[in-house]
């Protein structure tokens, strides 16, 4: 259950988060009344950059649960960060054994889930095939599945980069403005008796259509 705590802490993330990301990267975004505003749901997205998780909770709005390799909790201080920011440990990014758990946990739990099925930031922009766990966890529940779309967050930041690249909202539009295009709910039990080839290719079309919204969307002059 949400405290008053973290609900005024969460407000003052999304504000924070949401100027610097309109400031900054041009943000602009739609769907958000496809997340619903309670009970569990698995939020599927692509990935291109480590900008995407706070992006998605800016764009869908509520509180969502994030799950980080276990690494990046070794410092305290970051790792109390990472806590309050909803971040669950995993030893492995993804959907694997470990992560699936976790994500059950969660959903069950009444959360809303952000999950990246390709399973690692895009080297190139371009999505990755979906990894099979995503099947193993849709068989395993039957949360609403929304899938999410990002566009431009390569070019903001891609992984042979430090750090981001800003294209700041007050002047000419450079290749790293952003977006983010959230699709309506799917019913997961859809999914449970399809062959895995069939829903691993029918979740990246999903997702992939979403990314083509989010990339129309984007501020280009």
């Amino acid at each position: 259950m949400e405290t008053l705590g973290f609900r005024m802490w969460h407000e003052s993330l999304y504000l924070g988060y949401y100027m610097a990301m309109t400031l900054g990267f041009s943000l602009r975004t739609q769907g958000e009344h496809n997340v619903p505003a309670k009970g569990p749901a698995l939020l599927i997205a692509n990935h291109q950059s480590y900008l995407d998780p706070p992006l998605i909770g800016v764009a869908a709005r509520r509180p969502l649960v994030y799950l980080a390799r276990k690494t990046l909790f070794r410092n305290r201080y970051f790792a109390m960060l990472l806590r309050s920011l909803n971040a669950v440990p995993i030893d492995q990014e993804g959907v694997g054994k470990e992560g699936i758990r976790a994500i059950l946990e969660q959903l069950q739990q009444g959360q809303a889930v952000v999950v990246f099925p390709e399973g690692t930031r895009s080297p190139d922009g371009v999505m990755q095939p979906l990894k099979a766990g995503i099947h193993l966890l849709l068989k395993r529940t039957q949360a609403p599945i929304i899938p999410v779309g990002i566009a431009g967050t390569y070019h903001a930041w891609p992984s042979s980069r430090k750090y981001p690249i800003p294209a700041p909202l007050f002047l000419p539009a450079r290749r790293g403005t952003i977006s983010v295009s959230i699709g309506k709910p799917l019913d997961a039990r859809r999914y449970t008796e399809l062959p895995r080839d069939q829903v691993l290719q029918e979740l990246f079309d999903k997702i992939h259509i979403e990314r083509q919204r989010a990339e129309q969307l984007r501020r280009r002059r």
